[in-house]
């Protein structure tokens, strides 16, 4: 797969959600929620999960998680993903640079 089939999953998933999200909650989560909504008093409870999917984006981006997961199903990173074109486009296929043979620097 390649960084267009990402940006095409990635656009089609977003449609699919829509403008409602309609979710069963075990109680565990039932519970937590409850917990969370007491506590940091949301307008709305749809707040909370807005928060929730922040963080987990978040989370999964600075642990590298994200990339790895992308890499292994798309061989894109985030950061291939967000400039829109791969490393190699980036850098014209030349990295890591061809060493050269400056013997010169060496020399007194």
């Amino acid at each position: 797969m390649s960084l267009d089939d990402l940006t095409e999953d990635i656009e089609a998933q977003y449609a699919d959600l829509g403008d409602e999200l309609d979710i069963e909650l075990d109680r565990e989560t039932r519970n937590e929620l409850a917990m969370l909504s007491v506590a940091l008093e949301p307008e709305e409870t749809d707040e909370l999960l807005r928060r929730g999917i922040h963080m987990l984006f978040q989370t999964a981006v600075d642990t590298g998680n994200l990339d790895f997961h992308l890499r292994s199903q798309y061989d894109v990173t985030y950061d291939e993903y967000l400039s829109g074109m791969t490393f190699e486009e980036m850098t014209g296929g030349q990295f890591p640079q061809p060493q050269q043979n400056d013997d010169r620097r060496y020399q007194f």
